[in-house]
């Protein structure tokens, strides 16, 4: 190994220096002080070090391209699954709510031969729509007498009620549907003042 020349000792501030001392080494002394390549150098003493970077970068780009492949045929088989599951799920609820069509039908075809049996037919029909909407999730609500809730209620009116607890609810104006987390419709509620 050959030894390696050391740097000068610096010039003290004010000296006037030679400029040729300034001017860089020829090219053949730059190569003879030019540092050799440590341990972690890239290439070897045979240049095998150049071929397995090639190759680790082929092979790294590869796995790239297959991951971007992966991920755009998810992207592709989740839009056809949901596209699928939308289609499954409008005909379940469609199926639920056809009786309720079909029950309608038979109330208008009987009407003309019995008009005070129309009044029930209605009746059954709507009972028959409310169980289907409880089948979805979707339970109906109008109770009274019940305190206020904020998540449950839409508050239409407040009214003086000596008789009711204040905060409580009166009066439903519209039944709601569904719970809390998952509501359809909130219960249109007259709600007695406090005071």
């Amino acid at each position: 190994m050959a030894t390696r020349p050391q740097p000068p000792d610096p010039v003290p501030e004010g000296a006037v220096t030679d400029p040729a001392q300034d001017l860089p080494a020829p090219a053949d002394e730059r190569e003879r002080l030019a540092p050799e390549p440590g341990p972690d150098a890239a290439t070897g003493p045979d240049g095998a070090g150049e071929d397995d970077t090639g190759r680790a970068l082929a092979e790294l780009e590869d796995r790239w391209r297959r991951a971007l492949a992966d991920l755009d045929n998810l992207r592709k088989r989740h839009a056809r699954e949901l596209e699928r599951e939308r289609t499954a799920e409008r005909a379940r609820t469609a199926a639920v709510l056809l009786p309720v069509i079909d029950n309608l039908d038979l109330a208008l075809t009987h009407a003309g031969a019995d008009p005070g049996s129309i009044v029930d037919g209605v009746e059954a029909v709507r009972d028959q729509a409310v169980d289907a909407f409880a089948r979805l999730g979707y339970a109906r609500h109008s109770e009274t007498g019940v305190p206020f809730d904020p998540a449950r209620h839409e508050v239409v009116g407040v009214v003086e009620d000596p008789e009711a607890e204040p905060g409580t609810v009166v009066e439903v104006l519209r039944p709601g549907y569904g719970d809390a987390d998952h509501q359809l419709r909130p219960v249109a509620v007259v709600v007695a003042r406090r005071e």
